[in-house]
Parts: structure tokens; C-alpha cells; sequence
């Protein structure tokens, strides 16, 4: 397999001229074909900037004897298609880039590929085609952004999200929204927070399918064009090893990861995009997993949007290296495990602040990130970033404010009537009800924006983004347009959220509960068609990854 089907033998001729009608030469037949898989366009901000990316890799691929072939892939920018009806092709944009990626690789039998991401369902999306196909491959994403400053404070998109909370309310005013507006996302890459893009190109570094600095660097730095230039030479000698995905992704490189997530303080979107990933190679990841090890891990970083640092601090604190170092000195992760570039015990470095990077023993929070939730509402389950909640909000009583979108509960939020003490529901927003599981940046920032980030929790069947902070629960199993309890909450209904305890609970008796459920869900009209009457047929649920069920 490989190139050499394109390339060798009597029967092969007609290939080969296909191939020198590229120009590609006698002399470039023998060398190794890498394909270079890229989401570079001038719609996002984290990938307007790839071409340059994809020039340092085809130096590296060149310098080390292979032959570079490049092709795009689609990707949307959650920024953007943030709160209307471009949401609901984000998460399911994932399943595209997918396909896009097994298709090419094997319909051209690369000998390897170097996958060129940098936002959100983007990263997982390449690496789940990656599996699929099981070839050699590497990534090297294109870098989170630079943060903004006003008045010297720094600022990034999720000040932006919730500075239109702060207007709404009369914090703020529309001349003071401007300023941050010009300057909180200075320069390309991936917005500067923790958020789920910085959060997936970090955990590649600990699954082992990209460089040291790849979750860090940024992408305005000339060194990130030097790791991409590495990386490309990397991926022939990958190639010639014959270091396949299937060698490297194993369960315990996904507890390193996990490991990871729960140190970094990470989106809740990774819940729903590693045990993808692991879908494809036959690892099963759980809710169960995510709370287990979130037992064990303690948060010893505290990026935005939870803390006041900013990818590129953790990047001069010395990166993922300096976190794994961390973890492992305390025994939290499996330095034996393999990587694109040896063993995770080759690639650690001691941190360069206790304070950017603080040891186990002296953690910001002493449990993970991330924190899995059971009870009524959530039979399987729910997800919540605890470590950007506020301590009185770890458990809280209220009453349910029950809406069927997020549009209802932004305009509800910013009309002033929500009350302390609320209990936000959106539902009808999961996998299938949305479809598409909307990351919902908007209502949340809302909710800080007005002042009411430590009185009042939401709670979802979608998904919030990564900038998102605040008692926020999401991916609510089985969601409602299955049939989940979440269908049946009403308005005024207590609602119990114990994050300590891990309950998210109804205050109802069982009884009423289950005579309430014997009626058919009465699911909102949306007029559905096209990619996402296909992907609303086929997805799991948010606790499998929702992924697309054979």
C-alpha cells in the first residue's frame, strides 16, 4: 500500500503521467507522498493565516526527501456562526472534515499526512479521518491568537461576549464596547482563552499526534512556522517508520490526555470530541472516565475564560511539556506511552512559573476542569466546567426558567427577566433536537454580562462554547428531542444542582416524574433539511461523542 500503488509498474503508467502532469518528476516517484491536509481560508481568523503553515511544512516535507500534496478541507468558525442559525452546522461540520480526510488519503494512498487545523471540531474532525484511514500522521495546528489589551488590561473574544451583557444591563457603554470591540482579537489564530480550539491543539501534544509547542506557540511567532517546518520533516521520517495512529492513540494516551484536560481546565467540548476520536480506534471514553479522573487530576492551570491568563502565558510558562512534567511527577500520567517524536517521558520539561503552571501540591482547584453529573434530569448524564464556577454556585437550588431555544433564553436574559436564584433549561438544542448541539456562547455571557454569573445556572441538551464560565451544564443525556426528562421539566419546577455531589436533579417525586414521561415529547417545528435532516438521523447522543451511530 502507499504511494508506490500509484507509482509502480507497467499498469501504473497512466498514474504516473497523470502525476507528471503536476510535475511531478521521475526523480520524485521513489519519495514518499505526503498529503497535506488543510482548513486554511480567509472566512476564519484562526485559518487565514495556514498558507504560510502549509509553505514551512512543504519546506520540512522537501528537505527530508518526500513530495508535499495539498488539499482543503471545510471549516467553520464557531465565533461567527455563533447564536443564529449557523450553530447548527458547526458540530456536525465535524463528520465532514472527517470523510474529507479518509477520502482523500486513501482514494490517493499518501504514505502519510500532516493535518493543518486550529479551531474547534476542526482538530478532532481531521484526526478522526486520520483514524480511519490509519496511516502516518502528524498535526500542527496554526496557534492560538495573541490577547488583546485596553487601558493595558487584557482582553479577548469572551470580553467581547459578555461586554454585550454589560451594555444591556447600563455596566457598559456602546463608545466603551467599540474600543474592546478593536481590539480583543489583534492578530490570527485561535482566540486566546482556554477555549475549545486551544483545548483540543494542546491535548494533540498529549495524545502524542503532534510536537512539543503545537497547543502553545503562537500563531503570530516565527517559531510556529519552525515547528511547522519540523513537522513536516517529521512526517516523512513518520512515513518510513511506518508509525501509524493505531500505534500511538491507545486507552492510556487517552487518560494522558484526559489527565491533561482536567489540569488545563479545558472545554466541555472535549467530552464530546475524544471519546470521538477514541470511537475510531476501538477506545471506548466515558462520562464515568471524565469524573474519575477529574477526581484524581487536580486543575493546576487557570486560563481564561476561568482565570486571567492567556494561552500565550502558559506558552512562555513552558507549554504542555511543563504540564506533563507536572503530572508526572506526581504519577499522573504514562510517560511510556508513544508519541510522533519518541515517548512522553522524552518530551518533558520542568515549568518555568509555579504560578502559571503550580505544582499538584499547591493546585488552583483540587479537582479536574471538567465534572460529570447523574441524576434525574441527566439519567446519562451531563458536563460542566467547575473549574470556571463560581464557589456559591457548586450547589444550588432554584427555580426552573424553561425555554425550547437559545434564542428565547438570550432574549429573556437581556430583557431583564431572569432572577437571581433562576434556573435557566434550554432544551430541543441536542445533537438531534437542535440538530447540530449549538454551542451557546451568547446566553451565557448574557448571564455574566448582567451581573448574574453567581445567582443563576443553565442548564442544557446543547453544548457551551469554550469561553463560557459560570455554573453552565451541558450535553443533559438523553436529551429531549429523545425523550430525555429534560422534555418534561416545567416552569417553576425546583431544580437541584449539587456539583460536588455530581446530582443534577428534579424536585419532583419519582412518581410524578414518571407519569409526566408517559406522555409523547411535543417537539418544536423547525424546518430541517438538507446535511442536517441526514446528520439528525444518524447521531448518538452527547455522552457517546455524538458520533454517527452504523
Amino acid at each position: 500500500m502507499g504511494s508506490s500503488t500509484l507509482t509502480k509498474g507497467l499498469e501504473r503508467a497512466p498514474h504516473r503521467s497523470l502525476l507528471k502532469a503536476l510535475g511531478i518528476t521521475d526523480r520524485e516517484m521513489d519519495r514518499p507522498f505526503i498529503g497535506i491536509a488543510t482548513a486554511q481560508s480567509s472566512v476564519v481568523p484562526g485559518h487565514m493565516h495556514l498558507n504560510l503553515i502549509v509553505d514551512a511544512v512543504k519546506r520540512g516535507i522537501s528537505l527530508a526527501g518526500g513530495v508535499p500534496f495539498e488539499f482543503g478541507v471545510i471549516g467553520v468558525c464557531d465565533g461567527l456562526a455563533m447564536g443564529h442559525r449557523g450553530m447548527s452546522y458547526s458540530l456536525p461540520s465535524r463528520e465532514i472534515v472527517a470523510d474529507s480526510i479518509e477520502t482523500m488519503a486513501l482514494a490517493h494512498d499518501f504514505d502519510a499526512l500532516v493535518l493543518i487545523p486550529n479551531c474547534d471540531k476542526i482538530v478532532p474532525g481531521m484526526l478522526m479521518g486520520l483514524c480511519r484511514a490509519d496511516i502516518p500522521g502528524i498535526v500542527v495546528s496554526g496557534g492560538p491568537m495573541l490577547k488583546g489589551t485596553v487601558n493595558y488590561e487584557p482582553i479577548d473574544l469572551n470580553t467581547m461576549f459578555e461586554a454585550v451583557g454589560k451594555v444591556a444591563s447600563g455596566a457598559m457603554t456602546e463608545e466603551e464596547l467599540y474600543e474592546l470591540e478593536e481590539s480583543a482579537c489583534p492578530t490570527c489564530g485561535s482566540c486566546s482563552g482556554m477555549f475549545t480550539a486551544n483545548s483540543m491543539n494542546c491535548i494533540t501534544e498529549a495524545l502524542g499526534v503532534a510536537l512539543p509547542g503545537n497547543g502553545t506557540v503562537p500563531a503570530a511567532f516565527s517559531k510556529r512556522l519552525r515547528l511547522a517546518t519540523e513537522t513536516g520533516f517529521r512526517a516523512v521520517e513518520l512515513a518510513k517508520e511506518g508509525l501509524k495512529p493505531s500505534d500511538i492513540l491507545t486507552e492510556k494516551a487517552f487518560m494522558n490526555a484526559l489527565a491533561l484536560d482536567m489540569a488545563l481546565g479545558c472545554s466541555t467540548n472535549t467530552a464530546l470530541h475524544l471519546p470521538a476520536i477514541a470511537h475510531e480506534v476501538g477506545v471506548e471514553i466515558t462520562f464515568e472516565d471524565v469524573d474519575r479522573m477529574s477526581r484524581r487530576v487536580p486543575q493546576i492551570c487557570y486560563l481564561r475564560p476561568a482565570g486571567e491568563y492567556h494561552v500565550e502565558d502558559l506558552d512562555a510558562a513552558g507549554g504542555i511539556p511543563a504540564v506533563m512534567q507536572t503530572l508526572a511527577d506526581a504519577g499522573l500520567i504514562d510517560t511510556s506511552c508513544l508519541t510522533v517524536s519518541g515517548k512522553v517521558a522524552d518530551r518533558l520539561r520542568k515549568p518555568l512559573s509555579t504560578e502559571v503552571i503550580r505544582p499538584v501540591t499547591n493546585p488552583y482547584k483540587p479537582e479536574g476542569g471538567l465534572a460529570a453529573l447523574w441524576g434525574s434530569i441527566a439519567p446519562s448524564g451531563a458536563i460542566v466546567k467547575q473549574g470556571a464556577v463560581a464557589p456559591e454556585m457548586m450547589q444550588h437550588r432554584g427555580p426552573a426558567r424553561v425555554f425550547d431555544s437559545e434564542e428565547e433564553a438570550v432574549s429573556a436574559i437581556l430583557g431583564g427577566r431572569i432572577n437571581p436564584g433562576d434556573v435557566v433549561v434550554i432544551r430541543f438544542e441536542g445533537p438531534k433536537g437542535g440538530p447540530g448541539m449549538r454551542e451557546m456562547l451568547s446566553p451565557t455571557s448574557a448571564v455574566v454580562g448582567m451581573g448574574l454569573d453567581k445567582t443563576v445556572a443553565l442548564i442544557t441538551d446543547g453544548r457551551f462554547s469554550g469561553a463560557t464560565r459560570g455554573a453552565a451544564i451541558g450535553h443533559v443525556s438523553p436529551e429531549a428531542a429523545e425523550g430525555g426528562p429534560i422534555a418534561y421539566i416545567k416552569e417553576g419546577d425546583e431544580i437541584i444542582i449539587d456539583i460536588p455531589g455530581r446530582k443534577l436533579d428534579l424536585g419532583i417525586s419519582p412518581e410524578e416524574l414518571a407519569a409526566r414521561m408517559a406522555v409523547p415529547v411535543k417537539k418544536p417545528e423547525r424546518n430541517v433539511k438538507g446535511y442536517l435532516k441526514r446528520y439528525a438521523e444518524k447521531v448518538s447522543s452527547a455522552d457517546k461523542g455524538a458520533v454517527f451511530e452504523s
